[in-house]
């Protein structure tokens, strides 16, 4: 180096030239760098809200199977409920028991409209009675044979009945032996009843559900005669005999009675002795007369003798009256008339 000429130093100048070139370079790697880093941004942005749509998902889809289940178990206490329910029902359904000797629709009036009933049955105007005479009555008054010891009871000639509570012709016939009957003395505690629609082993009746009363717990004052009725049965159904449950008991004289003048029948009911004087075995109009009316109705037709109810009940009551006649010497003259009387020489 020549004296006087300075040198290069340390604090020489880079070119700028080789300066922008390196500058350049460290640009592109920041710029690569950064766009490296950006694109690693976007992606963990885009795992993260994928993460997160999923565990949403996730959730949602829980609660929707939550629901479910719940549904399903409210479902099902419902239906646990409702066999629950069904179940007691059925339950005390088995375990019930009739509370009444009627087994049907319906076992008649009670209170003041019963009241009303046997009013209208037990007084029965003796001018329709008359007007009625003996027409209706379809049935046989016989003499008793072989005689017997005339049947008394309490000093008064006796009338005895033996039925049945499901017995439709004995039902037939209790309405007129209640008007007949009424002519001569009073009753007391009288019920009504129906005949039964079927006997225990299931087999139909005739003439089901004919409304009628019943005597079981009835009793019958009169100066003039004794009345004794025998309910031999109920209309409940029995299903260990195949016929109906046992009510009152026959004593041995009755059944000997039953036996001595009613054995050609069968034993067949209604049976009704007069005294020992005449009898009526079976029924004495065509229960079917009755058939679909209520007690009510029947107790208002007996007012009117035009009626197909009065000149079958009437009618059989004058026939029953000139039999009772028969037994008191036509006491009373207000019950034993003309008219009555005259039944009394077919007989």
């Amino acid at each position: 180096m020549e004296p006087g000429i300075p040198g290069p130093t340390d604090y020489s100048c880079v070119p700028t030239q080789v300066w922008n070139q390196q500058t350049r370079g460290l640009t592109a790697d920041w710029l690569t760098q950064g766009l490296d880093e950006a694109s690693m941004g976007k992606a963990s942005r885009t795992k993260v809200e994928s993460s997160r749509r999923e565990k949403i998902a996730a959730q949602r889809a829980a609660e929707r199977r939550a629901e479910q289940r719940r549904r399903i178990l409210i479902a099902s206490g419902s239906i646990i409920v409702v066999l629950a329910v069904v179940v007691a029902f059925v339950v005390i359904k088995l375990n019930s028991k009739p509370s009444s000797s009627a087994s049907s629709p319906s076992n008649g009036p009670t209170g003041a409209a019963l009241t009303s009933v046997i009013n209208d049955v037990t007084s029965v105007p003796a001018s329709t009675l008359e007007a009625v005479g003996g027409s209706g009555f379809t049935g046989k008054i016989q003499t008793a044979s072989p005689a017997g010891t005339p049947l008394t009871a309490n000093g008064k000639p006796e009338m005895l009945y033996m039925g049945a509570e499901y017995c439709p012709y004995c039902a037939a016939a209790r309405w007129a032996m209640i008007v007949a009957l009424s002519r001569f003395g009073t009753f007391s505690g009288l019920q009504t009843i129906h005949s039964a629609a079927a006997n225990g082993a299931g087999q139909a009746e005739p003439d089901p559900n004919t409304p009628t009363w019943t005597f079981a717990h009835a009793t019958y004052t009169s100066k003039y005669l004794t009345f004794t009725p025998v309910e031999m049965q109920t209309n409940i159904p029995d299903a260990s005999t195949g016929s109906y449950t046992d009510l009152q008991t026959p004593t041995a004289a009755q059944q000997a009675l039953l036996t001595k003048y009613d054995s050609a029948n069968g034993g067949a009911i209604p049976f009704i002795d007069f005294g020992n004087k005449y009898l009526s075995i079976g029924t004495p109009y065509d229960p079917g007369v009755l058939a679909g009316l209520s007690w009510a109705t029947i107790a208002a037709d007996l007012h009117n003798p035009n009626s197909a109810v009065a000149k079958a009940v009437n009618g059989t009551a004058n026939y029953f009256t000139a039999a009772i006649c028969k037994m008191t010497g036509n006491q009373p003259a207000s019950a034993c008339t003309a008219t009555v009387q005259s039944l009394e020489k077919g007989l």
